[in-house]
């Protein structure tokens, strides 16, 4: 539960930002759908990869997790009626971002209960969204309208119930399912962002949440500029277009980072600033660390998971202090 409140937190908190295409438009875009979709179903593994600049992909995780997962499908192949068993395969698979397996694994939990738990449903509906992100109007909204009709009151199949109400042109009953959504115990922030976004489904109007947000912040002004730009090596492949990640997290505790920004290749060398306005959860401000680590890295895929062939640098400041921050961009993710 505290990872879905976790990534739900996210997830409102690109409703937020998607909102203006709400606004321009009768019903949310499949793209607009699909990155706020993303948001809250990549947020678990997406945010433990993304600080992470020697991992080589979203399937590289720690060895010894990487053993039980493998020990545990092995397990399910010798005791194929292990409903439990494969209900967590399919949850390690989603994390680990294996999204067919994790659908495979599912599958497999559903046709054991005979389509009868709303949470696997979800869970299935989950990775169908994240596998093909269109679905969110064909087989993913199926999987999420049969959990409600099992279990009304289930967290995650409200949220995306009410996400895929509103891409098919539904406002109200989207309102409706999110209201239902802040009946199972939601975060504060999550709360406050909730009531405003159902207000403005229904025509009503709450004062701004962006004044909640900012509340929780100690200071809007800069935390952290650093000057950041391409080693010689990375210059001679990075193209113009490459996205730059530029990631603030706890030296003690790097998931989920702090705070982050995105900038160009064509972009450096930059000033870059991270400031209490970046920060990925309301609350958890960059300022109210001692020290962060920051770091800069290249996806040559577009990706936020840091993937073999990557560049990056990276630094750790103490908060207070006036040194002057560079970092080059000259290591390469194995």
């Amino acid at each position: 539960m505290l990872w879905f409140l976790f990534a739900l937190m996210l997830a409102v908190a690109a409703v937020f930002l998607l909102w203006p295409v709400y606004r321009l438009k009768t019903r949310l875009s499949a793209m607009a759908a699909a990155i706020v979709v993303a948001a809250m179903a990549l947020a678990p593994f997406v945010y433990l990869q993304i600080g992470s600049p020697d991992a080589r992909n979203s399937q590289n995780v720690a060895p010894e997790i990487e053993e039980m997962v493998t020990s545990l499908a092995a397990r399910l192949e010798r005791n194929p009626q292990d409903l439990a068993g494969w209900k967590m395969l399919g949850r390690s698979y989603f994390t680990m971002g294996r999204l067919a397996e994790a659908i495979t694994a599912f599958e497999r939990a559903i046709e054991l209960e005979s389509g009868r738990d709303a949470q696997t449903l979800a869970d299935l509906g989950e990775a169908v969204l994240m596998n093909d992100q269109s679905s969110i109007t064909g087989r993913a909204g199926q999987l999420f309208e049969t959990a409600l009709s099992l279990s009304p009151a289930n967290p995650k199949a409200l949220f995306y119930g009410g996400l895929a109400a509103i891409n098919r042109g539904e406002p109200l009953l989207g309102a409706d399912r999110w209201e239902a959504l802040l009946a199972t115990s939601t975060p504060k922030n999550v709360e406050d962002i909730l009531r405003q976004r159902i207000a403005e489904l229904r025509g009503e109007s709450l004062p701004p949440v962006e004044s909640t947000v900012a509340a929780t912040a100690t200071t809007t002004g800069a935390v952290v500029t650093i000057n950041i730009a391409l080693g010689d090596n990375a210059s001679t492949v990075v193209g113009p277009d490459a996205t730059v990640f530029v990631i603030a997290r706890d030296p003690a505790q790097p998931s989920p980072p702090i705070a982050a920004v995105r900038r160009r290749a064509s972009e450096l060398p930059a000033v870059v600033t991270l400031s209490d306005s970046d920060a990925m959860i309301p609350g958890r401000v960059p300022s109210a660390f001692a020290e962060l680590e920051i770091i800069a890295r290249v996806s040559m895929s577009g990706d936020p998971i840091a993937k073999s062939g990557d560049w990056f640098g990276s630094l750790t400041h103490r908060n207070g202090s006036n040194d002057p921050l560079a970092i080059l961009i000259d290591q390469q993710v194995p």
